[in-house]
């Protein structure tokens, strides 16, 4: 089974956005982001495995209508 370059990235910029709340809890409990840092090296492989198996890759522009397109695919 293969993972698709568009769900690829848009799990990756999703898992990437919910650790950044971790990573500010854990340094304002004075703790190590452990947990954080394992789901930012998660993210950052998820978002390099869709721009390296993209042709072409991803621009800015093209970021919000692959989100729209993946959300679309799944609910439908």
């Amino acid at each position: 089974m293969t993972l698709e370059p568009d769900l690829a990235l848009v799990i990756g910029l999703v898992v990437g956005a919910f650790s950044i709340p971790a990573i500010v809890s854990a340094l304002s409990e004075a703790r190590a982001p452990r947990v954080a840092a394992i789901t930012v090296l998660i993210a950052g492989g998820l978002v390099a495995y869709a721009l390296a198996t993209k042709p072409g890759g991803y621009t800015l522009e093209q970021i919000p209508d692959v989100f729209v397109k993946v959300v679309a695919q799944l609910i439908g």
